[in-house]
């Protein structure tokens, strides 16, 4: 005879896995999120709602992912991210789909604590990168690091965050999802930051059927990620040349191949010559207020502002590229 308790168990984690899948699909666009900052470097969070509004009524983008690379997650104290985090899961209600907050840290039980608070305040899904200063050498060591923080958020999907080019752990994806089901029940897909297209081609043929969703990136080769299968992706230009991204997509969906095209080549000529320029977090905040009007203040040390001469000539050749601005149909 089975026991009550056993019941209740299984009875619980049936309705968990219930909640689970008949959560809205994730897919599109993601947002990587900056983090707003006072002049004095406190976080910001009265222009989180206006943020909000930003993104749905002129990117027409209604996902977000918080404090990762381009929020700074890791420059942030663990009680700044989670004000930071419940304030885009309470300003994003009813407006966004879904609100993914980065728990990873470099110390486990810091990361733990922040997969349980997001859990507790209703984010959509979690997703934590590998710790970076301490690696894990092998799938194995990576696997039990983030099986320890998935625990703590059983009820919602978790994320694993694949950024080589900053973590130097560059354990193979398709490896890692091989049996990693059994190993983290909660575990849903990849944000894939890395430009290694035959690693991502290779997991979205492989793993298909088991429906793990692989959200690239790279925001510069997003319609090559497309073209292997790709049905979403984060980035953080999605901020601002959400339109452009969404009407790429659009245009794929439509077999518009050569309108792709012309999105994705402006847009690459756009983050050439802001590479050329240096491109990074802080300059990302700089072209934020610039075309939001949203003042998103400096980054945190050892980051430092974007020069004047940036702003200007990043504004400048957007200017050049009206095609991203204005969404013709053809």
């Amino acid at each position: 005879m089975l026991s009550t308790k056993g019941s209740v168990s299984r009875e619980v984690t049936r309705l968990r896995s219930s909640a689970m899948a008949s959560q809205k699909k994730l897919q599109g666009l993601v947002a990587a999120t900056v983090t707003p900052l006072t002049s004095d470097g406190k976080i910001n969070l009265s222009v989180i709602g206006q943020y909000v509004d930003y993104l749905v009524d002129k990117q027409g983008v209604k996902n977000v992912f918080v404090n990762g690379t381009t929020g700074e997650g890791l420059a942030l104290s663990s009680q700044e991210r989670k004000q930071l985090a419940e304030e885009w899961v309470n300003q994003g209600k009813k407006k966004l789909e879904h609100v993914i907050i980065h728990v990873g840290a470099l110390s486990l039980p810091e990361s733990k604590e922040l997969a349980r608070h997001a859990a507790e305040i209703g984010a959509s899904g979690i997703s934590a990168i590998a710790p970076f200063f301490f690696k894990p050498t092998n799938k194995g060591a990576l696997v039990a690091f983030l099986r320890e923080v998935a625990s703590e958020a059983p009820h919602i999907p978790f994320y694993y965050y694949h950024i080589p080019p900053l973590t130097g752990v560059k354990i193979c994806i398709e490896d890692l999802l091989d049996g990693i089901k059994k190993q983290i029940p909660t575990f849903q897909g990849v944000k894939y930051s890395d430009t290694d297209l035959l690693d991502f081609a290779q997991c979205m043929d492989k793993y298909n059927k088991e429906q793990f969703l692989l959200l690239y990136g790279v925001d510069e080769q997003l319609l090559s990620a497309l073209a292997v299968g790709a049905t979403g992706a984060v980035g953080s230009t999605y901020n601002y040349l959400g339109q452009a991204n969404n009407m790429m997509f659009q245009a794929y969906a439509n077999q518009d191949f050569a309108l792709a095209r012309k999105y994705q080549f402006c847009i690459g000529e756009f983050l050439s010559f802001v590479f050329k320029l240096g491109f990074g977090v802080a300059q990302t905040k700089a072209i934020m207020t610039s075309l939001s009007g949203i003042p998103m203040g400096p980054p945190r040390l050892p980051l430092m502002s974007a020069s004047e001469e940036f702003i200007t000539k990043a504004k400048a050749k957007l200017d050049s590229l009206p095609f991203l601005t204005t969404y013709p149909a053809k």
